[in-house]
């Protein structure tokens, strides 16, 4: 697929994936860790428009020279922008303003791309940034339109355009030995990777065993009926406090109606899976259901050494790593070294992918990270034990 296909192939899903909103679903924002959907749309574009057409493309002019400060995210090296905390209140500019701005910058971008062989290799892989970084954003849109609508107090349904894959059903408990060594985990450089996931270096494990399947509803709820949210000895303290701060007693979107478990899903509320992979569950969550199990969770080197022979893709899996550099890690000069580096800090690792991530978007060496005490992505947990 050449740039113009793949440009065009991008910026078509991140609009389909809206196209059952309402006008009013656009703006709004539940959480600070949920952006209202325009303003995806919107940061993704800002993206192609300052980072490649401004330095890149003689005369070019800005659709609107104020959408610096609205849709920068936290780029300090490109100047001011508006607080996370309020974009929610961005009544301004519209949802049609937004997909006018789209539509300039996409002309643009399409008369650029037009001779790609001109284009030389560090721009290229600029643009290979861009699309991936549009491509986290579509993930982000799902996860976020979900919670945006999971908190209506209807819990409509929505359409969901993207494709979304078969989520496997978990019948029973497989497991498979690792013995120890060492082993390479990381990225080689050769493909497309973000930074975070260079360089590739050797790691000794210890022999270990861990899980295939991931753990379903129906065994999460049995660490619920079991008193799991209410007993500290299976939570770090850490985790207990945010438990009795927020009074936690089950998964994101899961609701309890006379007496039967119900979870919110596109489709509205529906009676909770018992056999579908457990979902929206924090580190803290993830971490307590292992210790009330006597297991643990994987390393991300232990789920990166085995991955071949795990069934994975259907949620992002909790480690037991803290987001940290690999050795030889360094960030690149200006705006984009801020891509991933400076969030290295008070983060836990998470593994594979889930059934809203845009598909050929992760690989084996992806490292997605999150703060433990979120859920509102698609998390689910995998179990481990030391031999």
């Amino acid at each position: 697929m050449n740039l113009p296909e793949r440009y065009r192939q991008v910026r078509a899903r991140s609009e389909a994936i809206c196209q059952g909103l309402q006008a009013e679903d656009f703006v709004v924002q539940p959480v600070v860790d949920v952006s209202p959907p325009k303003w995806h749309l919107g940061h993704t574009t800002w993206f192609f428009e300052t980072f490649v057409l401004l330095p890149n493309v003689a005369g070019y002019q800005p659709f609107n020279e104020q959408y610096n400060y609205v849709f920068n995210s936290y780029y300090e090296t490109v100047g001011a922008r508006v607080v996370r905390t309020d974009r929610g209140n961005l009544s301004r500019p519209s949802v049609a303003d937004v997909m006018a701005y789209r539509a300039y910058v996409d002309d643009a971008m399409g008369r650029f791309l037009a001779d790609e062989s001109g284009l030389s290799s560090s721009l290229k892989a600029l643009l290979d940034l861009g699309f991936n970084h549009e491509e986290q954003h579509q993930e982000l849109l799902i996860t976020d339109i979900k919670y945006i609508l999971g908190n209506n107090p209807l819990l409509p349904a929505y359409q969901t355009a993207y494709a979304k894959p078969s989520v496997p059903v978990i019948a029973e408990e497989h497991w498979i030995n690792q013995p120890e060594g060492i082993y390479e985990i990381g990225a080689t450089g050769g493909e497309f990777c973000f930074d975070n996931e260079l360089n590739r270096h050797k790691v000794y494990l210890a022999p270990y065993q861990i899980r295939q399947e991931l753990v379903s509803n129906g065994e999460y709820l049995a660490f619920i009926e079991a008193g799991g949210y209410s007993n500290f000895r299976y939570w770090h303290a850490e985790g207990w406090g945010w438990v009795k701060t927020n009074q936690i007693k089950a998964p994101l979107y899961w609701h309890q109606l006379d007496g039967i478990w119900y979870q919110y899903t596109p489709d509205g509320l529906q009676p909770l899976l018992l056999d579908q992979p457990v979902c929206h569950v924090s580190y803290y969550e993830a971490w307590a259901y292992a210790q009330w199990r006597g297991f643990r969770l994987p390393t991300e080197a232990e789920w990166e050494t085995t991955q071949d022979q795990l069934d994975w893709g259907s949620r992002w899996e909790w480690t037991e790593s803290a987001y940290l550099p690999y050795p030889g890690f360094t960030k690149a000069e200006g705006a984009i070294g801020e891509y991933n580096g400076k969030f290295m800090v008070s983060q836990m690792v998470l593994r594979g992918a889930s059934e809203a991530t845009t598909p050929g978007h992760s690989r084996p060496t992806y490292r997605n990270f999150f703060h433990p005490s979120l859920r509102w992505q698609f998390m689910g947990i995998r179990l481990t034990q030391s031999c």
